[in-house]
């Protein structure tokens, strides 16, 4: 994608300018006088757009409206494109906002194939990531850069947190449906490594090509294996249109599905989605502050807010008050700042970010209500525990992350 697609992409709202008004060809360096870029970079029309897309775009504006839409005197913009789940058009748009646009923080990324190709931009260019909507453990441990925070969940936290409550009650034999790219990859290698830590064994798995329809010879082959629990591995769209047709085809177990966003949830509808037990980083209805911001989400995009399109919000408050405290926008000091202070808003409290990059908070286990116990729209979840930032995520003892050693 050339520079000036990417720049046909730009969403502007609320009163913000586009962060490409007056950009012709190279700006040169950033000076104290110039805007504060921010990039929106996701899926905005594919078969993750409803978990992040539009949404994470109103988040960030919503965060920058928050921050009086200037810091340090300077007006802050927002850039916003497309990845197209393709890590060539992501990395080269990424390129592009750091070379041509001066934008300090590529925010979302929504996959973990883009957010790797990213990170290593982000290292180069001495930018900064943060990553809400990605899967892959690569991103805080081999592939981790003082450059990129993973902001929401993780493969190993997914796992960890859904194998060990299933094995409470006595399920312990799983069957995997994996989506083949580096975040399925990566959390069947989790879910594998957590059954095997609960005592359970993983008696067959297949894989499938990203955004497949028809999933009925993987279904067949699930309930010819005899698990106890059948792993939907995948998310969006794949991991719907999974769940649809395991139903349709009698699965007699557990479905169990780690990456559910309540956007998922809304479109499988509370007849097919209860039950489903998983983790999740936020819920909208938790408590005063997540409703708060539920309800003014709901009311310019017509949906409530999933965990990564929470977490967008959390990530570029974070972000402006680091620069705001830091006093200026060079990169090395607003990272030092933000991993000096701690996050507090409505998506986490007294969380901080270890040195890998991954922002330590509390996490949830929840299970979807029945439609007879569901209230009002939206109203969804039962939260059945929380996961301490400790439990949930990887030890530093057990990280492959080099920054953690020094």
């Amino acid at each position: 994608m050339s520079y000036q697609t990417a720049k046909r992409r730009a969403v502007m709202g609320g009163g913000l300018a586009t962060a490409i008004a007056g950009i012709g060809g190279k700006t040169g360096r950033a000076t104290e006088s110039n805007p504060i870029r921010i990039g929106v970079l996701n899926d905005q029309s594919g078969s993750y757009a409803a978990l992040t897309g539009p949404g994470s775009v109103v988040a960030a504006r919503m965060a920058i409206e928050d921050a009086g839409r200037s810091v340090l005197g300077r007006p802050v913009e927002l850039l916003v494109a497309d990845h197209q789940n393709k890590a060539d058009i992501g990395a080269t748009i990424a390129r592009e906002w750091a070379d041509q646009a001066n934008v300090g923080l590529i925010i979302d990324i929504g996959h973990s194939a883009v957010a790797l190709a990213v990170q290593e931009i982000v290292r180069e260019k001495s930018r900064i990531a943060i990553y809400t909507s990605v899967g892959t453990t690569r991103i805080t441990e081999e592939s981790c850069t003082p450059n990129g925070f993973s902001w929401c969940y993780d493969a190993y936290a997914l796992a960890t947190g859904l194998t060990a409550a299933l094995s409470q009650r006595g399920l312990k034999t799983w069957f995997f449906v994996v989506t083949d790219y580096s975040f399925g990859r990566s959390l069947e290698d989790e879910m594998r490594a957590a059954v095997a830590r609960t005592g359970g064994s993983v008696v067959g798995a297949v894989r499938h090509p990203e955004h497949a329809s028809d999933f009925s010879s993987y279904m067949l082959q699930a309930i010819e294996s005899k698990p106890q629990a059948l792993g939907l591995l995948n998310s969006g769209e794949d991991m719907v249109n999974a769940l649809k047709q395991a139903l349709e085809f009698g699965f007699p177990g557990q479905i169990a599905a780690p990456l559910v966003f309540i956007t998922d949830v809304h479109a499988i509808g509370l007849s097919s989605a209860q039950g489903l037990t998983f983790v999740t980083a936020f819920y909208w209805d938790r408590t005063e502050e997540t409703r708060r911001f539920g309800q003014r989400f709901f009311a310019v995009q017509n949906a409530m807010p999933s965990m990564a399109q929470a977490a967008v919000y959390s990530g570029v408050s974070h972000y402006l008050k680091s620069v705001a405290a830091a006093g200026t926008t060079a990169n090395d000091a607003v990272l030092a700042k933000m991993r000096a202070l701690p996050v507090n808003d409505f998506y986490a409290r007294n969380a901080w970010l270890r040195a890998d990059g991954r922002l330590m908070h509390d996490l949830y286990l929840v299970q979807v209500k029945s439609p007879s116990a569901s209230k009002r729209p939206w109203d969804y979840y039962d939260v059945l525990a929380t996961i301490s930032a400790e439990q949930a995520f990887r030890k530093p003892s057990e990280s492959r992350c080099p920054l953690l050693r020094t």
